[in-house]
């Protein structure tokens, strides 16, 4: 039977292939956010530039793709492999970031869905119905973003601690059994 660590090069080229994978869904995500606003006689006009979140949401979105592509030329540098941290830290902070943009803009989205009453925040998407299902759009292919940098913390994570041998058992643990 064959051990999982004996796939490394499948598990190579899943890393590659998510970190590529995250490059569009990021842009597209940005793309529709930058370019989503519209214009309600009553109210004005509404664009990402409006909202703190949205415009963090883009530059986490940014340095996701950005750091994806570097993640993913750099995987096939000899030196840099060895640097299987770097990959694990890494990982972890672009996956961390994606959770609090996401989770921003999944608050705005709320709030302009249900509104808020105690401070008087009404829901605002069925003024804005188009702005809203294209935040939803964006946030979607954020959360897929986010899905795969879940996947490479995972990889990487293996990467690193498979370096090292499992603890040996104490000595209370071996009279115990």
């Amino acid at each position: 039977m064959r051990g999982f660590g004996e796939n490394i090069p499948t598990l190579k080229l899943l890393d590659f292939s998510l970190r590529l994978f995250v490059i569009p869904l990021s842009v597209a995500s940005i793309w529709l956010t930058v370019t989503n606003q519209q214009d309600n006689s009553t109210y004005g006009k509404l664009g990402f530039s409006n909202l703190k979140s949205l415009r963090y949401m883009v530059c986490i979105s940014a340095i996701s793709a950005g750091y994806a592509l570097v993640a993913a030329v750099s995987s096939w540098v000899k030196c840099l492999v060895t640097k299987a941290w770097v990959f694990f830290v890494s990982d972890q902070v672009v996956a961390y970031l994606l959770v609090t943009s996401g989770a921003a803009v999944m608050e705005i989205l709320y709030l302009a869905y249900k509104g808020d009453r105690i401070v008087t925040w009404s829901e605002a998407c069925s003024s804005y119905g188009s702005f809203c299902s294209r935040l939803i759009v964006a946030l979607v292919l954020h959360a897929l973003a986010l899905c795969c940098f879940f996947v490479l913390a995972v990889i990487s994570a293996y990467r690193v601690f498979s370096m090292f041998e499992p603890p040996l058992p104490s000595k209370e643990a071996e009279e115990q059994t």
